[in-house]
Formats: structure tokens, sequence, C-alpha cells
């Protein structure tokens, strides 16, 4: 089972009180996007097998937003941290370099 430490509340919280919320750090299109760009922040996502980062919300806690670093494939969480920022803390980034070597933090665009 996936567990996860809401970065507000403190709160180790399983999935069954959490609720996701896709991909993390997408960029969102204003009024002027074109159809293209729109079509893909909505239909286009990664599927990583590996890292992922992702979107959850503490649903049955303090209902924030947050979010989580992982691998899809061992459910091995490498941290989470605010929604607010546009890129994962330095800190994470190192957790997944340390396990993951040839891993390389991409910029989204």
């Amino acid at each position: 089972m996936l567990t996860l430490k809401c970065p507000y509340c403190g709160v180790m919280a399983d999935e069954t009180e959490l609720s996701a919320g896709g991909e993390a750090h997408l960029k969102r299109f204003g009024p002027d996007s074109t159809p293209e760009q729109f079509e893909a922040y909505l239909f286009a996502r990664e599927n990583p097998k590996g890292v992922h980062f992702e979107r959850w919300r503490h649903a049955n806690g303090c209902g924030k937003w947050f979010h989580a670093a992982r691998c899809t494939m061992t459910l091995e969480v490498f941290g989470t941290y605010s929604a607010q920022v546009t890129e994962p803390p330095q800190e994470i980034r190192d957790a997944i370099s340390a396990k993951r070597p040839d891993w390389r933090w991409r910029e989204f665009s």
C-alpha cells in the first residue's frame, strides 16, 4: 500500500486517505492558447516506468494539495512537498539521484 507524508500537517497517510490528482508540474495554458496546446494539456501525460511526480490531496485530513515523487515500479517514495512550487526541492532530487544515478530532472514545458 502507498503511504505518503502530508507536508502540511505531517500525517503519514495511506492511499485510502488521499485523492490522486494526476501528473504534477504541468504547464497550464491561458485563453490565448492554441487548440493543440490545450489538447496537449488535457490529454498528453507522462506514464513513466520509474520516477514520477504526482499531485495528491489529503482528502481525509487537512484537505490540502501536495506533490509526491515516487517510483511507479516499486512504490518507493522519495518525498513530498508543497504544491505551490514549480519544481521539486533539491533534497528530493538528491534523494532520487542517490538511488538512480542516471536520473536527471527534466524541465517541464
